[in-house]
């Protein structure tokens, strides 16, 4: 038997996971993804049932959801599977940030907590809108933001925002419109020839090594490399459209500019 609000749920991506935390509706959660790190207690409370794109079909059926929450085309095929089983999804697939607010108001609509959730997204965007005001030096810092290393992928959507939001001017704005991670992959010389002021990487699920950036071919004399400004920013902080890219996220691009 269906029910609404649903009691148990299973999320297949992190940001739906904070965000049902930052609800106070946690409680509904029966099963996470392996990359659910915030809050940090939730490793240990709530079972793992998925990478990113693969899960354990027969785990997550044994939990018996009433709703499973997904994110994106990537996950398309393990969705295909749970409806093929009779369960029911939703799918998110927002890339900016006006994208994150609605999916926290239509999330907490899911969970019967409506008000809450808008509450939870004006909150956040008063937030960005105290940073966006904040004086800052001129002439704008020029970023290049570095989704993964081996092709080279740039430029998503929120990460795009939030760097003009923090005060710098996105080296290559115009891959922020892309939704696919292969149409925003980019040739070493585009970044060469942008001559980014920092860089900042966010190489998923691995670790940044620094000195393979500054060892690419043509790079030496990119600003960014020159004046050593290469920074991580962890990727559970900026990679998730969700609330913690909003926060952490955000305060790490602050800090990686302006120090």
């Amino acid at each position: 038997m269906r029910q609404f609000p649903p009691r148990r749920i299973v999320c297949l991506t992190e940001e739906t996971v904070e965000t049902l935390y930052l609800l106070g509706e946690q409680d509904r959660i029966v099963g996470v993804s392996g990359y659910a790190v915030r809050p940090p207690g939730v490793r240990r409370e709530k079972p793992r049932v998925s990478a990113f794109i693969s899960a354990d079909i027969p785990k997550i059926l044994a939990l018996q959801p009433d709703l499973v929450l997904a994110f994106s085309d990537l996950q398309a095929a393990i969705v295909a599977d749970l409806v093929r089983a009779g369960v029911a999804v939703h799918v998110f697939n927002h890339r900016d940030i006006a994208g994150i607010f609605a999916m926290i108001r239509m999330l907490g609509a899911l969970v019967g907590a409506a008000e809450r959730a808008d509450q939870l997204a004006s909150d956040l965007a008063a937030r960005l809108a105290r940073i966006a005001a904040t004086p800052r030096p001129l002439p704008k810092p020029k970023v290049y933001f570095e989704e993964w290393d081996d092709p080279l992928i740039s430029g998503i959507g929120w990460v795009s925002e939030l760097i003009e939001i923090a005060g710098g001017e996105d080296a290559l704005p115009g891959l922020r419109l892309q939704q696919a991670a292969k149409d925003r992959i980019i040739s070493p010389d585009a970044v060469r020839d942008a001559a980014p002021d920092v860089i900042l990487a966010s190489w998923c699920g691995k670790r940044v090594v620094p000195e393979r950036i500054r060892q690419r071919p043509g790079w030496s004399e990119i600003p960014a490399v020159r004046n050593n400004r290469i920074v991580e920013i962890k990727s559970p902080i900026i990679l998730q459209p969700g609330p913690a890219a909003l926060t952490d996220g955000l305060d790490a691009i602050v800090q990686a500019l302006w120090g």
